[in-house]
């Protein structure tokens, strides 16, 4: 009795110690050496003083971790609840905007693997989220908000003007700043489709007070074929080329180019600005070579080019249970990532993983797959997502940090399939888990999206260069700064 009488005792004296501690911590006046001269009286009560609070402390965190985990259900749900937010000032706000008039919300951008690392597609699957007018949404529709968008789009397509540097037919680079006379064909298409199609379009003011952005009209495609500028040359032409216009118009010193873009698919066009770097800080870039990894590339300012093949023919509809191949891919080995593909399923009976000339029609093999595989080579971006939707077949995205085309509009995880780099050797297993159900969903998603992925010379409502244009509207900015007679005398 006597043991525990003196066991209570010491305890009431190291709580007593500790808050005589806490007290004297509080008294701004109070000289610390105090304490050290009372302590070192009751050497075996100082090391008590010490362990106690530590021992608090350690215990609160456990609690807190404990309480966490309890909870993660919670944190976890709230996290796939985050929108990304743009705010872009309105010009003339739609009276039946159901949001304010400064705000778009889109939910849970996919990032094709993302600027932090890519996860796998069991990982990125996401159940329901909160949509930007309070209902709960799924990766079953296509289109993040379809009714923002459609509203948005309606607005655009009423006040959204670009002003575009003129020049003449006889200027000595006219071939790489006008638009082409012929129908463009290739692998990077898509950059002289838009100017093309641009120049004709209702979106074209030649008053540049009324233009919301303005469009530097280089091609970079051209440039790279240009007698006396060629792939070299490239950097000193877009340096000269900018300097001669800041001189010639105010337009592009009154917001140090915030309110100007380009447009370019080749993968050169990411190393053309690196010595007019304000084009690169503040220009819009509509490029193909969209990565999160590029230190050139800032995404939500930037957007990204889909790289298209162009077909003349309208796409085909072949219904899935034809198909009777998993999975398809057919292209050089020219990355890491493809040596990796080809080196686990090259001689797989149900992924068809080829390099080299085929012996089939590429359509063929497009139209007989399940699923399409789109995997980076040198750069994150080819024409195989738009060659898969073409042809009815669900793309496989295996290509991190790559910002997908219309991502601010479009739910890739509603019509495609992400996988990391790191999950090729369990690729089949993702794509054999995927039900019946899912797959028909998914296909189906794909016939709906497939138009946003086509270019024609004459627009057609939400092909791919009303997608551009809509991904520009986005990004444009009210903010005029009028440059006063005052200021330009000092």
């Amino acid at each position: 009795m006597s043991t525990l009488h003196s066991s209570l005792s010491l305890c009431f004296e190291e709580f007593r110690l500790v808050f005589c501690y806490l007290k004297l911590s509080l008294q701004s006046m109070a000289d610390s050496s105090l304490i050290f001269h009372y302590f070192s009286h009751q050497r075996s009560l100082f090391k008590t003083f010490f362990f106690i609070p530590t021992t608090l402390a350690l215990i609160t965190t456990l609690f807190i971790l404990f309480n966490i985990s309890t909870t993660s259900h919670f944190f976890f749900t709230h996290h796939q609840q985050q929108f990304t937010r743009f705010v872009y000032p309105k010009h003339s706000p739609s009276p039946t905007h159901n949001v304010s008039n400064d705000t778009h919300l889109f939910l849970d951008l996919p990032r094709g693997g993302g600027g932090g690392g890519s996860v796998s597609v069991s990982q990125r699957s996401v159940g329901y989220h909160l949509g930007s007018r309070g209902n709960y949404m799924n990766n079953k529709e296509v289109f993040h908000d379809r009714d923002i968008f459609l509203e948005d789009y309606k607005q655009m397509n009423r006040s959204f003007r670009i002003y575009v540097y003129p020049h003449m037919r006889n200027d000595p680079f006219a071939s790489v700043l006008l638009p082409v006379n012929f129908e463009p064909g290739g692998n990077y298409a898509s950059e002289s489709y838009f100017k093309r199609v641009l120049m004709k379009s209702h979106f074209i003011t030649k008053d540049p007070n009324k233009a919301d952005l303005f469009f530097l009209p280089f091609s970079i495609a051209r440039l790279r074929h240009e007698p006396g500028i060629g792939a070299e040359g490239i950097k000193d032409f877009i340096q000269h080329y900018i300097l001669n216009i800041s001189r010639k118009y105010s337009y592009w010193n009154r917001t140090g180019g915030a309110d100007h873009f380009y447009v370019a698919c080749h993968s050169i066009g990411r190393s053309a600005m690196d010595k007019a770097w304000t084009v690169k800080l503040n220009a819009i870039q509509v490029v193909c070579s969209s990565s999160y990894f590029l230190s050139g590339y800032i995404s939500h300012k930037d957007a990204s080019l889909p790289q298209i093949w162009p077909r003349q023919k309208d796409p085909p509809n072949l219904a899935s249970s034809k198909r009777k191949k998993l999975a398809f891919f057919a292209g050089s080995i020219n990355s890491p990532v493809r040596e990796k593909l080809i080196q686990y399923w090259r001689n797989d009976s149900e992924i068809y993983a080829h390099f080299g000339r085929l012996t089939t029609p590429y359509a063929d093999e497009l139209l007989g797959s399940k699923f399409c595989l789109h995997v980076k080579g040198f750069e994150v971006n080819t024409a195989r997502i738009a060659d898969s939707l073409y042809y009815g077949c669900v793309p496989v995205i295996i290509a991190n940090h790559y910002d997908l085309p219309f991502a601010d509009v479009l739910n890739w995880k509603s019509f495609s399939i992400v996988v990391a780099t790191l999950d090729i050797p369990l690729l089949k297993k993702i794509l054999k888990e995927i039900s019946s159900d899912k797959y028909l969903l998914l296909q189906s998603n794909v016939m709906k999206v497939r138009k946003h992925f086509q270019w024609h010379l004459l627009p057609v409502d939400y092909d791919a260069f009303y997608m551009v244009m809509y991904e520009l509207w986005l990004r444009r900015s009210s903010l005029r700064v009028q440059l006063s007679s005052s200021i330009d005398s000092h």
